[in-house]
């Protein structure tokens, strides 16, 4: 039986419009102005500031990125991301119910019975990127590549949308993302990890090609959604202080795992081509 969210809490987003489902097939993403209440968005930011401290940089260093950096990797030189309790935790799970049913008008899949394809959820991280001018425990301050999330989430068809929520007012100064518009019909472009220290730019310089977003300055509240076929990146933060950020990842409800290795989830009790399922990755629209 699949688990499902559910929650009388008050209403925290609003609607999603047509012009903005429309935006996002377009160009591969969406800014969802004024999308979150505000005062919700102080809730996080407090919760993420209690489990990260007011650097962002004192939460414990994960096993992912002890082994990268036992392994002479960087570790993530973009963020520092700290998995939060999600769906478990009674700050967050409201949110992550109300942005399910926003990302099923979004997703845009249609069913054979007429009811559209639910979304799941897959994780949520607070990704605070770090100023670029001060050393760090955990990396997280340097520029973010141009890449594109997909391969990363080891799923095994396309669908599945990130919902970056700024948890104070930021802009370019700070290391906000651009995006490729339309890079989404690109289809799969390889793992960032795979550039050869580059990017996809380099890597796939026809994308040049192609008009890119201006960086995205966020107000409180405000969202911005992108496919994970989307090329996107952003620099560092030349700010004196963090870039407070929290990131919920969705995927179709009939997406499974292809078998590769992720850090996302255990995986040690799946079997490749298994649908995602359980509590673990319940329905949220």
């Amino acid at each position: 039986m699949t688990a499902k969210l559910t929650d009388s809490s008050p209403t925290q987003c609003r609607p999603v419009t047509d012009e903005e489902v429309e935006h996002l097939r377009e160009f591969g993403w969406v800014k969802l102005t004024g999308f979150i209440d505000p005062d919700y968005v102080r809730s996080m930011l407090d919760l993420a500031r209690e489990t990260m401290g007011e650097d962002a940089d004192s939460n414990p260093i994960s096993p992912v990125l002890e082994a990268a950096v036992a392994e002479g990797k960087p570790g993530l030189t973009y963020f520092n991301a700290q998995r939060s309790s999600g769906i478990s935790d009674p700050v967050l799970r409201p949110l992550i119910h109300e942005i399910g049913r926003s990302a099923k008008l979004l997703q845009r899949r249609a069913s054979a019975d007429g009811a559209g394809v639910d979304v799941r959820y897959y994780s949520d991280f607070f990704v605070p990127k770090l100023p670029s001018a001060r050393q760090s425990r955990h990396g997280g301050n340097g520029a973010t590549a141009y890449h594109q999330d997909f391969i990363t989430f080891a799923a095994d068809r396309s669908g599945g949308m990130t919902f970056w929520i700024a948890l104070q007012p930021c802009g370019p100064d700070a290391g906000t993302m651009s995006f490729v518009n339309g890079s989404h019909r690109a289809g799969v472009l390889g793992d960032y990890t795979c550039y050869d220290g580059g990017d996809a730019l380099d890597v796939f310089p026809e994308l040049r090609e192609l008009e890119m977003s201006e960086r995205m300055t966020y107000e409180l509240g405000d969202v911005t959604v992108h496919t994970h076929l989307t090329i996107h990146g952003g620099g560092p933060n030349l700010t004196d202080r963090p870039r407070w950020a929290y990131i919920l990842v969705t995927q179709p409800a009939d997406a499974c795992w292809n078998g590769s290795p992720c850090p996302n989830f255990d995986s040690s009790a799946m079997t490749p081509w298994q649908r995602f399922g359980g509590e673990r990755f319940p329905v949220i629209s």
